[in-house]
């Protein structure tokens, strides 16, 4: 697994977040309603948003672009620490990510194929999402069999000679909708047989032009549909791609998955205690701003406990987020194991509960979409099982705890 190295001084970091800082004063925030009012406006749901298309094309001349990415001649070099606090800032914003290139799940494929592709692959489908010509998507939850234990894949890859030949289905298949989507990155199996069940899948890339390539139907999340990007239910027909698409070689699918899926999850957390920081601010404007049974909201006692709880709560997680960002730079994701199944348990669920309390202090206008409460509580609950749910984590620290502390 793979340590991210400072290559980049702190000055720079923070110069650069300054300048993130402005671009979202000055260009985001204000555009909010505009975003919304533009995507309800498609005529095709799968096409880009126009605002989206102006503010990454800003972005991108302002040298605020892949951010995220450790690699210093496609992105911007930083390493997961100091890339928490940008992080953060973007996830004040449900879209803010994707207008400075640094979202689901684009940030996680270009990483992957940065550590695992060829040269070959790499030019063929990493300069172009790293440019943000192009989108992609990684196809590995099933409908049919319990995803949570990834051994379960049943997507076939079977070679027949010069190619490898897929079928299978797959869903919630998250950025699949986009109409710029050219890449899917599938998992499936291509030994099904193989002794170690963690050696029977391999990840290969698939062109969505390819013949047999079918999106069955868009998904939505507690009634949001997330276009343009949006979550797709995808089948494939005997879709057949060359056999040097297959990454890394047949038996390694697990293995990449686990390189890309450690920073992935810690991105999500970071993206959620912007989240939870904007809730609480906006919790306090409005305790302060409202006037009820004689005295504002905020001389109440049990507003001030949900504030005082919320400020707790954040500050707990962000913490363990910068903690475990430090330990995955430092010793790399195989080693970083336990405290990013941590923190995957505990960012999600904070950021419920202060988003659960900002939507209570709001009264009817938390539950409405002229807020950004309701979708980023919804975010929020999808993050609970996104990249292995809760259950799944608190198996994997208990198993390793138990190991640690345990007699024997």
């Amino acid at each position: 697994m793979h340590k991210t190295q400072h290559t980049v001084d702190d000055q720079k970091v923070a110069t650069t977040h300054q300048a993130l800082k402005a671009f979202m004063d000055a260009h985001v925030y204000p555009n909010e309603t505009r975003y919304l009012e533009e995507v309800k406006a498609l005529p095709d749901r799968r096409q880009p948003v126009p605002l989206m298309t102006e503010l990454r094309s800003m972005a991108k001349e302002q040298g605020l672009w892949n951010l995220f990415f450790s690699n210093p001649e496609l992105g911007s070099g930083f390493s997961n620490t100091q890339y928490a606090p940008l992080a953060e800032t973007m996830g004040r914003v449900m879209w803010a990510s994707e207008v400075f290139n640094c979202h689901p799940p684009e940030s996680g494929n270009m990483e992957l194929l940065h550590h695992y592709a060829t040269d070959a692959q790499k030019q063929q489908w990493l300069q172009p999402l790293a440019e943000g010509r192009i989108r992609s998507a990684v196809a590995m939850t099933e409908p049919q069999v319990a995803s949570s234990d990834a051994t379960n894949v049943e997507t076939e890859i079977r070679r027949d000679g010069n190619h490898y030949v897929i079928n299978g289905r797959k869903w919630f298949i998250s950025g699949a909708m986009h109409s710029d989507c050219q890449l899917l990155i599938v998992m499936g199996k291509t030994d099904p047989h193989n002794d170690s069940v963690h050696q029977q899948q391999s990840q290969i890339l698939v062109p969505t032009a390819t013949p047999g390539v079918e999106i069955i139907r868009p998904l939505t999340v507690m009634g949001y549909d997330d276009a343009p990007l949006g979550r797709a239910e995808l089948r494939f027909n005997n879709v057949r791609v060359p056999a040097e698409n297959i990454i890394l070689g047949e038996g390694r699918g697990f293995e990449i998955a686990q390189g890309r899926l450690g920073p992935g999850r810690l991105h999500h957390c970071m993206r959620l205690i912007g989240c939870a920081q904007r809730a609480l601010e906006e919790m306090v404007q409005r305790a302060e701003s409202r006037v009820a049974f004689g005295k504002p909201l905020s001389q109440q006692g049990s507003v001030r406990e949900d504030i005082a709880n919320s400020v707790c709560d954040i500050e707990q997680a962000r913490q363990l987020t910068l903690l475990a960002a430090q330990r995955l730079d430092d010793l790399g994701a195989k080693h970083a194991r336990d405290i990013i199944a941590m923190i995957k348990i505990v960012a999600p669920q904070m950021a419920q509960r202060v988003l659960d309390r900002a939507i209570q202090l709001h009264g009817a206008a938390g539950l409405t979409e002229d807020l950004f409460l309701a979708e980023a509580f919804t975010y929020a609950r999808w993050c609970r099982i996104a990249d292995g749910p809760d259950q799944v984590h608190l198996a994997s620290l208990a198993k390793q705890t138990l190991k640690k502390y345990g007699q024997g």
